[in-house]
């Protein structure tokens, strides 16, 4: 399968610039995104739909970026897209997934109970501005029951794209990979910020750093996944390619490489 990179909205946190990785997928079905990044609602509606992050965020919110854009500038309609795996339902991650109406949205059981049944004041907090993915044409899945390179709990939603139980930054996070052919690319959402943390020393900026913290349900398991998602890494397999939704060099690696 071919897996195109993309940039779905670039954010300006003091002292740090990042991006929203989304990846697009071409499969014998369709098109398959993973993660939506910000979409034209949010740019339409940044008040309602971003909601007060954005003061610090500060995202573009170019409608140039959105995946829809992206989509026909390769050539694709909207109605091209048949499903939409998403690591979570944070805004920049799900916000664009309203402009593919048809798509079949997939997200982790435990994610869509997060949003239906918040335990926290950040779950609260962090939800109130995507409640509206539950009402979209979603599947929820229960990745419990498979181990995959050397995660405990994985499942293969589609042909070669498989979804991997990652919680920590939030309840139900999920990393997801996709086959690439010559290599398997690991999408691990939010699991971790800066690339120096696939290295093992992290050197996360100051701000990234506090808001990993901030918004972590729980921030032990955060911390695990890093470590297996470093000890991947450092196989150096040429078959695997590690990287996460908002990091613009790891970003920029995997488009050179693709």
């Amino acid at each position: 399968m071919k897996v195109h990179h993309l940039n779905c909205g670039t954010m300006h946190y003091p002292g740090a610039h990042l991006v929203c990785h989304v990846l697009l997928v071409e499969t014998d079905d369709g098109l398959v995104l993973v993660d939506s990044g910000f979409g034209l609602d949010d740019i339409a509606h940044p008040g309602s739909r971003v909601g007060p992050i954005r003061f610090v965020s500060r995202p573009t919110l170019d409608r140039d970026e959105t995946a829809v854009a992206h989509l026909k500038r390769l050539g694709y309609s909207p109605n091209d897209v048949r499903h939409i795996v998403l690591t979570h339902l944070d805004g920049d991650h799900v916000g664009g997934a309203s402009d593919f109406p048809d798509a079949t949205l997939h997200v982790t059981t435990t994610e869509a109970q997060a949003v239906r049944k918040p335990k926290q004041l950040m779950e609260r907090a962090r939800y109130q501005h995507t409640r509206w993915a539950l009402n979209a044409k979603l599947v929820e899945h229960d990745t419990a029951g498979e181990a995959w390179q050397g995660f405990a709990a994985a499942k293969e939603l589609l042909a070669g794209i498989v979804m991997i139980s990652l919680p920590g930054h939030s309840r139900g996070h999920a990393a997801i990979a996709v086959d690439a052919g010559h290599r398997w690319v690991l999408h691990a959402g939010d699991a971790f910020y800066h690339w120096s943390v696939l290295e093992g020393r992290p050197k996360v900026p100051s701000v990234l750093a506090l808001q990993e913290r901030l918004v972590a349900y729980d921030l032990t398991a955060l911390r695990a996944n890093q470590e297996r998602l470093a000890e991947l890494h450092q196989r150096r397999e040429p078959r695997m390619l590690v990287v996460c939704a908002h990091d613009p060099e790891l970003y920029e690696h995997a488009r050179e490489t693709a």
